[in-house]
């Protein structure tokens, strides 16, 4: 009876609800049904389903569910929130150690480099614009980022090192893009690197500035650097450097890759001078790099002069009638010039007989011997510099103190000489090194103390 009394309270319309009262007044009546059990009937004053009240209670049980499972989905949200906190307070606190056990293992750049490579890539940046006579948004972003990365550097020198590490970022971002517009000014030369199918220079690019010399010395305007011209195998990303205040050459520095050579990170320093052990130093900055294997002009005696990095050891060999009178117009002690190009080593140098007119010699490698020279018709103090491309010797000569100019040509393959005007950039006016690498067909510039660099195109033929 209890239970019955319970459904009949929760079914029946408000207006409707039985009492306790109305139990016993007669509007209840018993019986016994057929197997004994007992049978109320009831009679209720209104006798229609309350269809209204369940229906509000679907409603209401739908939407308590559906704000249950929102507070669900609020709660699992807000714990992947927390576990990326935690693991940016965890990095975070990373960064800090680092930091507190000292700031140059954290940022290894520095104002005045960045500042240097800002100032190349800006000048990079309108070198292809011109090149590839474009004006499009796309250079126009660029030089923007580049300008207001040069306001970052100025204001973040006025804070912690550490905040570097946010223009560090923005640099690799910037170094992509300029990588991305770096391939499309690679396509400059036309010719396949490692032949000779062209006719010669056409035009030589903008100078490109890498940056001051890893001495970060402004008075280091002596010196060179490039890729060795003929690589060992594993050693084809390799850079060389070597400078200092005069034409003296005491020192070669190797870097492996070029992000070490701008970071300053070399792998390898040779030193050509030890005090009461040796003195294998030279003179002059016309030196080249081949099969890790410098050529140079040696001190003394005044020789030819190759030092073999691999081993440390040295060997010079004397040119007969070779003269020490006569250099280049820039500067002291450039009496003997290599070069190397597609074809192997080469040598420019002067003797008395030939009155201060550059002569070209061809070295056997193995032999360290001249085997073949030939006589020119150029007066070598008028010359700035030289250097050889697929056996054809190109000579320089100073225009003004922004051009220079290629005005002479001699071609070994045909025994001819010729005079041209192929004119040319210079960064700064004083340079002391210049020298054509085969192995991606760019000019190599010391320049006033500045790495520098040319793209080159050919003739095509």
């Amino acid at each position: 009876m209890d239970l019955l009394l319970f459904v009949l309270l929760l079914v029946a319309p408000a207006h409707s609800w039985l009492s306790l009262e109305d139990w016993g007044s007669g509007n209840v009546e018993g019986s016994v049904g057929e197997f004994g059990q007992c049978v109320c009937n009831v009679f209720l004053p209104d006798t229609s389903f309350p269809a209204d009240r369940m229906e509000y209670m679907q409603i209401t049980s739908n939407q308590l569910s559906v704000n249950v499972k929102l507070q669900i989905n609020k709660i699992s949200s807000l714990k992947v929130q927390l576990d990326v906190l935690l693991s940016s307070l965890s990095n975070l606190t990373a960064r800090v150690e680092i930091l507190e056990s000292g700031p140059d293992k954290y940022i290894k750049l520095d104002f005045e480099l960045l500042r240097i490579e800002l100032r190349e890539f800006e000048v990079l940046v309108t070198q292809l614009k011109a090149s590839l006579n474009s004006s499009s948004p796309a250079f126009e972003s660029l030089y923007t980022e580049i300008r207001n990365m040069s306001l970052i550097v100025d204001q973040l020198e006025n804070y912690d090192r550490s905040n570097l590490e946010v223009i560090r970022i923005e640099f690799a971002k910037l170094q992509r893009k300029l990588e991305k517009c770096q391939d499309d000014q690679d396509d400059f030369s036309n010719a396949e690197i490692g032949t000779c199918k062209h006719g010669g220079i056409l035009r030589i690019g903008k100078p490109i500035i890498n940056q001051l010399n890893a001495d970060l010395s402004a008075s280091y305007k002596y010196g060179g650097w490039g890729k060795d011209s003929k690589p060992l195998p594993g050693s084809e990303n390799m850079y060389w450097y070597s400078g200092y205040s005069d034409t003296l050459v005491s020192r070669i520095t190797q870097y492996s890759d070029y992000y070490n050579l701008i970071m300053r990170q070399a792998f390898r320093t040779h030193e050509l001078y030890v005090y009461n052990r040796y003195d294998w130093r030279g003179t002059g900055n016309n030196y080249v790099v081949r099969e890790n294997t410098l050529y140079y002009q040696y001190r003394s005696p005044f020789a030819m002069g190759k030092f073999n990095m691999t081993s440390a050891t040295p060997t010079y060999k004397v040119i007969p009638k070779a003269s020490a009178q006569f250099s280049y117009h820039y500067s002291a002690n450039q009496n003997l010039d290599f070069a190397a190009d597609e074809s192997g080593l080469w040598i420019t140098y002067v003797t008395e007989e030939s009155n201060g007119t550059l002569v070209l010699g061809k070295i056997n490698e193995q032999s360290f011997e001249i085997k073949e020279v030939w006589q020119t018709s150029v007066f070598k103090q008028s010359v700035t510099n030289a250097f050889m491309i697929c056996g054809v010797l190109y000579v320089t000569r100073s225009v003004d103190t922004e051009t220079e100019e290629i005005f002479y040509t001699y071609d070994t393959n045909k025994n001819k000489e010729s005079y041209v005007s192929i004119p040319f950039e210079k960064f700064q006016d004083f340079y002391v090194y210049l020298d054509y690498n085969p192995t991606d067909q760019r000019i190599y510039m010391f320049n006033n103390g500045y790495y520098v660099y040319y793209n080159i195109k050919f003739k095509v033929v």
